[in-house]
């Protein structure tokens, strides 16, 4: 195994960890921390069926130990959402899933960016569920909706919320993944800033925050549904004191989840009263998790928890058009390009409105869900952006592109060798065969799509959006790829 430079640990945080592991264990997971951070992925299964060569997670049957690690940036099949890198023991959230989810359920994911859990929880769910993914930060709800667009899942809403901005809404979620922001102590392996940030004050701020969002985003929740309480820290302030505080004073039953001995996974370490899931390094092949699982309170049979849209009263704003206004003067609304019906599978189970001058398109299933989160929240992607009209032109937009939804044969295709591959994802242009058709081409690289191209003969003008592009100009010497 190969060894990083030694790690100056607060000595604060080295006694606080020693009382809590004891000192034989310390040492052990002090020596873990010195160790190179396993890499793992989990593949998109709608997008990508090649084998994979290396491990299997155990608790994760989608999950992968990579044996090396890709250069992701310059690999095609990561911009096109056919796999995502994350750590491995973030991944337990689908044992939690597998476990306790049967039928579809509303899901909210409120801390979610960069998007692992989320892609991770919507890849699980049963057919039919809706994910509502949020993140606070502005700059990181972008990086999710990207994230979540490549994924390609239709049935998915973005959101860019602070916790208390859910608090009007009635209890809509079967399930809540908080993956709350905490001190960090999970990530000192790989990230050396959550070194220097670390004091026991942040801890105290940290534990604090994070009773906060739990009490704005309880309401929410329906009775008997799921709270799935995780960070990615080893103190019991911000973990076993949460819960349980949870548990006592929000009204919950901690639940337990089957592991195998084998797995190494942590008990907790202060109450044998209730379970949790530890990963600490030096037990498990992975980065630090805490996570625990909690049913909330319910006076009615459990199954009343999974979601049945015809049951469920949304409080939603209603807006009256004023008497006697017209609309003379005002431009009238574009109506939806009869292009769009050939595009999408099952057009008729979604409903396709112009925003604008963009068409988009959502499941019906969840119309009234989605209306509702419009009204209270701010929304900055849902379901599929089909296109956008400009002129006399309906250009097909990248939301489409990644789509698991899109008609295989609604536009005709071009494949690209890796150069042409790695100059698409620059935004360069592109010189394709003389046998391609004109007009709007999805390419494709390893006959997986990479996005759109308007082909115009003697080039062909790059859709790829100009935010994700690849910023690098050079190719590494040594290039790996996953497949």
């Amino acid at each position: 195994m190969s060894y990083i430079c030694v790690m100056n640990l607060p000595q604060a945080f080295i006694e606080r960890t020693r009382r809590l592991l004891g000192d034989e264990q310390y040492l052990l997971f002090e020596e873990a921390l010195q160790t190179d951070v396993p890499v793992s992925i989990r593949p998109n299964r709608k997008k990508m069926a090649q084998a994979i060569e290396g491990e299997p997670i155990p608790w994760a049957p989608s999950g992968i130990y990579l044996n090396n690690r890709p250069t992701f940036t310059f690999d095609p099949l990561f911009h096109a959402g056919c796999y995502y890198v994350q750590e491995a023991s973030s991944m337990f959230v689908e044992q939690v899933l597998q476990t306790y989810v049967k039928e579809p359920v509303v899901m909210l994911d409120l801390c979610a960016a960069p998007g692992g859990k989320s892609t991770l929880s919507r890849s699980v769910l049963p057919e039919g569920s809706l994910l509502v993914a949020n993140e606070v930060m502005r700059n990181r709800s972008q990086i999710l909706a990207e994230n979540l667009i490549k994924w390609g899942y239709p049935d998915v809403i973005v959101t860019n919320n602070d916790p208390a901005d859910f608090t009007e809404l009635p209890p809509l979620f079967d399930v809540i993944l908080t993956d709350v922001p905490c001190s960090g102590e999970g990530m000192f392996r790989k990230d050396e800033v959550a070194i220097e940030e670390w004091s026991v004050d942040n801890v105290d701020v940290c534990w604090q925050r994070q009773r906060r969002i739990l009490n704005d985003i309880w309401p929410t929740l329906k009775p008997g549904g799921l709270l799935i309480y995780s960070t990615c820290t080893f103190n019991c302030e911000e973990n076993e004191d949460n819960v349980a505080w949870i548990a006592r004073e929000l009204g919950a039953d901690v639940l337990e989840v089957p592991v195998d001995d084998a797995w190494c996974i942590t008990g907790n370490l202060i109450d044998k009263d209730f379970p949790v899931y530890r990963f600490l390094p030096h037990r498990t092949k992975g980065e630090g998790l805490f996570l625990a699982i909690l049913r909330k309170h319910s006076s009615t049979d459990d199954k009343t928890m999974f979601y049945a849209e015809e049951n469920i009263v949304l409080r939603s704003k209603t807006r009256k058009v004023k008497k006697g206004k017209d609309t003379k003067g005002r431009p009238q609304p574009i109506s939806i390009p009869k292009e769009a019906k050939g595009w999408l599978e099952g057009y008729e189970n979604y409903l396709v409105e112009m925003k604008g001058t963009i068409a988009v398109a959502f499941p019906l299933k969840h119309v009234s869900i989605h209306t509702l989160l419009q009204e209270h929240l701010k929304v900055i992607h849902s379901g599929i952006t089909l296109g956008e009209v400009k002129g006399k032109d309906f250009i097909p937009h990248h939301s489409l592109a990644m789509s698991t939804a899109r008609k295989e044969d609604a536009f005709p295709q071009a494949e690209l060798s890796y150069e042409q591959a790695i100059a698409y994802l620059r935004k360069e242009g592109l010189v394709l065969d003389v046998s391609v058709p004109r007009g709007y081409v999805l390419v494709t690289y390893k006959q997986i799509p990479l996005g759109f191209v308007k082909n115009i003969g003697n080039r062909a003008n790059n859709l790829y959006p100009q935010e994700w592009r690849i910023r690098s100009g050079y190719l590494p010497e040594e290039i790996r790829t996953l497949v």
